[in-house]
């Protein structure tokens, strides 16, 4: 069961701006890097869907995060269909994100009253996502529409929540066209958790990188 609401979950990502997200097959270097998120400020994370049998570092990964790292929200990405997300959702996961809007997905989730956060491109999506109860949809891939597009739709629904997740970097320039946008929050994997974090185990490196990042948002927010 998660241990965290939808609301909960929504605060969190409003709050801090960042969503980290990452796959790896080794539970122990997976525990250190939500160790060194969470450190560096870090109070949602992504886990994503990726690879075989997944489902069973995700739910070492949710144990070790209820015992040692009590405010976080984990959740899990790449999520494609009812049965999968009912499979997260039974080890505990706190959101369930998916790169496309599968309506099937919004029923077994708000069943459950788990926030769900369907990937979309499109402004009738977008909406369509939000008639669903959706309260943060992710832009997806974001890098492909950019913040101007953010921009854009926000003028005539400026009640959106949007999350970008794929050409988000923990640049100032990049973040500041994002905030300045209108996104609630940004989803942020490979330019912050790097192959490099992964072969050189600098987890050090990525507690820094993650609470810099986080400094900058609540920078730009306050401009």
């Amino acid at each position: 069961m998660a241990v965290f609401s939808r609301y909960e979950v929504v605060g969190k990502m409003s709050d801090t701006g960042m969503v980290p997200l990452f796959y790896h097959a080794d539970v122990e270097l997976g525990k250190q890097i939500l160790k060194a998120c969470y450190q560096g400020g870090a109070r949602v994370l992504e886990f994503t869907n990726r690879g075989d049998f997944a489902h069973e570092v995700f739910a070492e990964l949710r144990k070790y995060a209820a015992k040692e790292l009590p405010e976080l929200a984990l959740g899990i990405g790449s999520v494609i269909d009812a049965g999968t997300a009912a499979l997260y959702m039974q080890m505990g996961a706190d959101f369930i994100v998916s790169p496309m809007l599968v309506e099937e997905l919004a029923l077994v989730c708000n069943r459950r009253k788990v926030l769900w956060s369907p990937g979309c491109g499109t402004l009738t999506e977008i909406n369509r996502a939000h008639e669903l109860g959706v309260e943060v949809v992710k832009l997806f891939p974001g890098g492909n529409y950019g913040p101007s597009f953010v921009k854009n739709i926000m003028g005539p629904c400026p009640w959106l929540s949007i999350m970008p997740t794929g050409g988000v970097s923990p640049t100032e320039e990049n973040l500041k066209a994002w905030f300045g946008a209108g996104v609630t929050c940004v989803g942020m994997g490979s330019q912050l958790i790097g192959s490099e974090v992964f072969s050189k185990k600098d987890f050090g490196g990525l507690e820094e990188q993650v609470r810099a990042a986080l400094a900058l948002i609540r920078t730009i927010r306050r401009k």
